[in-house]
């Protein structure tokens, strides 16, 4: 009988025991799979694929430089990155750090170039510009292709070479669309300093002066903003009326 109730209670303790060890045991394998998802430092979390949802998003240069307090529409900018883009794959372009965006959409008493460097994440410039006299007073309404037509021309172009001329140190341009700016070059659009693209004039008169076509900067500014884009950046001059004509976006 003794012997009986010796064997009963060493398989009940057995059991017992067992039971204990698989508890454990599961415990311990719950814990380090806790360890695994949760924490961050872990390698496992970072070489998952899945978890990259966890990083943070990062921003586009538009938000990054607050560009919309700047004054940029966020057309302007989404435009002038597609094409840039487009050009950049196609090999047209000598340098593809920085972009030159025009936007012609508001007032010419209003800071409308923007120079970035997309690659530093800066605004380099961010200035007044000129249109021509005959695109319209305040705002450019009105565009030519045409030699002495006295107008602007919307789109994409490279810049080229520099020189000195009638108006000092210039910039010249090559428009890359038919029909809208292809004449570019053949007319001397370029990019100069001029003395009537002032604020002094913007705040007088609500606009200020106009060129015969070219994008003039203000004077003091001219040559630091020839030297940051010359030699085959990307300039792009916006303006709502155009993006459905353009060959290039289109």
């Amino acid at each position: 009988m003794k012997k009986r109730l010796r064997g009963l209670y060493l398989f009940i303790s057995s059991l017992v025991i067992g039971i204990l060890h698989l508890s454990v045991g599961f415990a311990r394998s719950a814990s380090h799979t806790t360890r695994m998802l949760l924490n961050p430092g872990d390698s496992s979390v970072r070489s998952n694929p899945d978890s990259l949802y966890l990083m943070p998003e990062l921003k586009s240069v538009y938000d990054s430089l607050h560009l919309n307090l700047r004054g940029l529409s966020q057309d302007a900018f989404e435009y002038a990155k597609k094409g840039f883009d487009k050009l950049v794959n196609e090999g047209k372009l000598l340098n593809d750090s920085v972009i030159s965006i025009i936007d012609f959409s508001r007032p010419s008493n209003q800071k409308r170039l923007f120079i970035i460097d997309l690659h530093q994440y800066k605004v380099l410039f961010n200035t007044l510009v000129a249109h021509g006299r005959n695109t319209g007073r305040e705002l450019a309404l009105s565009f030519s292709n045409d030699p002495s037509s006295y107008k602007s021309s919307p789109g994409f172009y490279i810049t080229r070479e520099t020189y000195e001329g009638h108006n000092g140190y210039s910039l010249k341009l090559d428009g890359l669309e038919r029909g809208i700016n292809d004449k570019a070059y053949q007319r001397g659009i370029v990019i100069h300093g001029a003395p009537y693209v002032n604020e002094g004039l913007a705040s007088a008169q609500g606009y200020i002066g106009r060129s015969q076509g070219c994008p003039a900067v203000p004077l003091p500014l001219s040559r630091p903003i020839i030297n940051s884009i010359k030699n085959g950046t990307c300039v792009f001059i916006y303006h709502p009326a155009y993006v459905q004509q353009s060959p290039l976006l289109n």
